[in-house]
Formats: C-alpha cells, structure tokens, sequence
C-alpha cells in the first residue's frame, strides 16, 4: 500500500525504543526458534523463555525517542519506520470514525528489546499487543521472518497488514471485547483463535477504508491498494496460519492452534476488506468459523 508522497504522516506520537540490553541465556536455530516467535505473533503472550535455558530473555530499560524524519507520504514508503508510524496515523483516523470514544494505543517500534507488563518485547518475540499498557509493540526485523523465511514478500501492505491486525486488538480491549470473551484455552473454536481472526478482519475493513482517510491539508494519506498488494497481505496471512507454522515442524495439531488456520486467516481478512468491521463477529458463528 502506497502513500502519496505529498501527504503530512507528521505528528504520529510513534516512538522508537532501544536497545534494551537483551540478552538470550542458550536458545535453539532454525525453525525451531521461528515457530516460538510465531506463537507469540498478534497474541500479547510472552513465550521468550522457550528460547533459552531457564533465565530467557532479559532486558533492561531503554531509551526512547520520537520516530525521525518521518513528515510526508515520500519519507512513508522509503522507511519501515515511518511507514509504520505513517500507518498508525491512518489507523487511528479510521478508528476515530468508527468507535465512539476512540482512545490511541501507543506504538513503540523496538530496537533490540525492552521490558513490558506482558512480557519482554524483541526481536525474538515478535508484534504483539500488551492490553495493560494499551500499547503495540512491534520490532521491523519481524518482516525479515516473514520474507525470508516463511516465504511472503512482506511489502508494504503485508506490514501495515500485521500493524493493522495489533490495533485490531487495541479496539477489542476498549468495546470490551476481551472481556466479555476471556481467553478459555487453545483449539480451533478457542476465544484466542476467534479473537486473532476478528483482528484479521478488523485489519481487513481498516485497509477498505484506509483510501478515504485525509490529513489536514485534505490530501489522502493512502493510495488505493494494488491487486498485487493485496495478494502479498493474504500470503502474509497465510503465513502465520497455524496450520502452515505446525507444517514446518512436522505434525499439525488444531487443538494446540492460538490462531486460527491459513485457509481462516485469509478468509476473514477478506471478510473485512469486502464487507465492513461490523461483519467480523468471530464469536457468534459456532463451529462455522
């Protein structure tokens, strides 16, 4: 997804934060590691100390700054950083016509690593949601994974995609949706399962609508996405699908699934992006999800 170059992303409130001193006590390679990032992908769950021997992951405080040179649509789509900020800019102007009462989450992209109240935030652990701090937590180096190894080129709708899919979480934590809906276990009909599908679709019904949002100078901030763009969020969803995560090691076990499956993701990314974020009920559908 492209943003015209002459639209003001100014004023985002995005902030970078790191290093955090992470250190990672043994660990395992591969896929083996890529598979534990993965279950933390879009969940707010911290899993680094399946990375390492008994400590995990620590990380100490890090130092914080705005996101620099990051002003019009141009300086968007020439850096991930700005492009993420740019892209929480978009998000919340969506957001703030759709949800009475919207409040911004805080976005911190991570350098290295920095402590949470869900958790440490890294490289290792991926994007994630942490609903006490209502902040989105999201390391660049993420899309590297995707790209290089789970075989999705990670363009730039195929990141503004998983950004989108965070602050999905952002608007169930604020309409209450977590709580009317706590998480009760793994499987394929799980609440953790229906609450990563409906962030796939409320990211879905953002990148719909994402071509009508202006800044204030009236210029959109976004072009309207490209058929190729849009396979590259679908692959990008289909990439972190448990099914095709589990594949890679070996065995599938939907009754261990914390996300929902390839075919699923897709299907309810293109929920939103065909219908509206009211289509995206995951939790009144049964067995039909």
């Amino acid at each position: 997804m492209t943003f015209n170059s002459n639209a003001d992303v100014s004023g985002s409130g995005a902030k970078r934060r790191g290093p955090g001193g992470g250190v990672i006590a043994g660990g395992v390679g591969g896929l083996g590691a890529i598979a534990v990032i993965l279950l933390q992908i879009f969940t707010g769950g911290d899993f680094s100390s399946l990375l390492g021997g008994g400590g995990g992951l620590q990380a100490g405080p890090g130092t914080e700054s705005e996101i620099q040179n990051c002003e019009t649509g141009a300086d968007a789509n020439a850096s991930v950083d700005c492009r993420l900020a740019a892209g929480s800019k978009v998000i919340n102007s969506y957001w703030a016509t759709q949800v009475q009462g919207y409040r911004q989450p805080q976005l911190i992209i991570v350098d290295g690593s920095t402590p949470t109240s869900c958790g440490t935030a890294s490289n290792e652990t991926g994007p994630f949601y942490c609903p006490p701090e209502e902040t989105v937590y999201i390391d660049p180096t993420f899309f590297d994974v995707l790209e290089q190894q789970l075989g999705d080129e990670a363009g730039p709708l195929a990141q503004l995609y998983v950004l989108a899919h965070e602050y999905g979480h952002h608007i169930q934590q604020i309409t209450g949706i977590f709580d009317r809906y706590p998480s009760n276990g793994t499987g394929p009909y799980s609440n953790g399962v229906r609450s990563e599908l409906q962030a796939d679709c409320f990211a879905g019904a953002w990148v719909k609508g994402a071509g009508e949002q202006k800044d204030e100078h009236g210029v959109a901030y976004l072009q309207r996405p490209t058929d190729e763009q849009i396979r590259d969020a679908l692959d990008a969803a289909a990439a972190v699908g448990d099914d095709h995560i589990q594949a890679q090691s070996g065995q599938v076990n939907p009754e261990s699934w914390t996300h929902g499956s390839s075919e699923q993701r897709q299907r309810w990314f293109t929920t939103g992006l065909n219908g509206s974020w009211q289509a995206c009920d995951t939790f009144s559908v049964g067995n039909n999800l």
